[in-house]
């Protein structure tokens, strides 16, 4: 039997895998937005479409929910990778993959794919690279109002743009409460993912998030390299870090040249075929 679409979910971040190579979808804003829906679709924080081969590379994209594209997920990364191994693309213990952020370097930890090694590459903390605006510099522990809240951020690029902000405290409800404005805010020209900041130790954080074009999720893999990042530049953390998040835990290790690597697992959820009314209904709004 061939299948339509491949579910899979890192720490509870999940995404549907839809392989054009197998199924020929329109994947139109509408589309994007009807399939990811949770109420009227299959549900989910994203698609990933692919394999596309360019050369002797495989590539991916990366769609949200609400019908924009992302340039990179490291928690996206992670399962389109366990889908290449699980769909027999992939043979090999370690492989190369391209996204709209960058390429990546994969590196399966088990036979299976069910724990994943990613060098995300380097970051950035440019203003112009970001984006953010205003001059030229390093946007390292500014002061950001929101509605009467005064936040310490730290902005940084890993690929695609992140805004962290150190907090004495975090909750499911502060970020919920301004993540968007803070998304959509007039500083960040490209919108921006955002991440709450607690310090724990020299080696462990906790962070909620706030995707752009997702809203809130339980697990990110590239806010995961972004804050860790954020707070080892800042000082407050060693180069080994536990990131915990509410839907579990991810390990960044920075190493001396820059170089971001990230360990998670990947869990597969489900595969099957979009019934007669939703592929209609697909149709309709490709």
């Amino acid at each position: 039997m061939e299948f339509h679409f491949y579910k899979y979910h890192a720490l509870g971040n999940d995404y549907i895998v839809i392989d054009p190579n197998k199924i020929k979808v329109n994947l139109s804003e509408e589309n994007i937005r009807l399939i990811c829906h949770r109420n009227f679709g299959i549900g989910s924080d994203g698609i990933l479409y692919g394999p596309l081969f360019q050369g002797n590379m495989i590539h991916l994209r990366i769609l949200n929910p609400d019908g924009s594209e992302a340039e990179k997920s490291g928690n996206g990364i992670r399962i389109f990778s366990r889908y290449l191994v699980d769909a027999g693309y992939v043979t090999n213990k370690e492989f190369h993959l391209g996204t709209a952020g960058g390429d990546v370097h994969v590196e399966l930890l088990d036979v299976k794919g069910s724990l994943i090694r990613v060098n995300m590459g380097t970051v950035t903390f440019q203003s112009q690279q970001i984006p953010v605006s205003g001059p030229a510099r390093e946007v390292l522990n500014e002061e950001l109002v929101i509605d009467n809240h005064r936040l310490n951020i730290t902005c940084l690029s890993i690929g695609n743009p992140h805004c962290v902000v150190l907090c004495d405290e975090i909750s499911r409800e502060k970020a919920v409460a301004l993540g968007a404005a803070i998304e959509t805010h007039a500083y960040f020209p490209k919108k921006i993912n955002v991440q709450f900041l607690k310090v724990l130790d020299r080696n462990n954080i906790q962070i909620e998030i706030w995707e752009r074009g997702a809203g809130y999720t339980l697990a990110s893999g590239s806010s995961s390299c972004a804050t860790a990042s954020a707070a080892y530049k800042m000082g407050l953390v060693g180069n080994e870090i536990n990131v915990h998040m509410p839907g579990g835990k991810i390990r960044v290790d920075i190493q001396k040249d820059g170089q971001v690597f990230m360990t998670g697992p990947v869990t597969q959820v489900a595969k099957g075929v979009f019934s007669e009314d939703l592929w209609e209904n697909i149709i309709k709004l490709a």
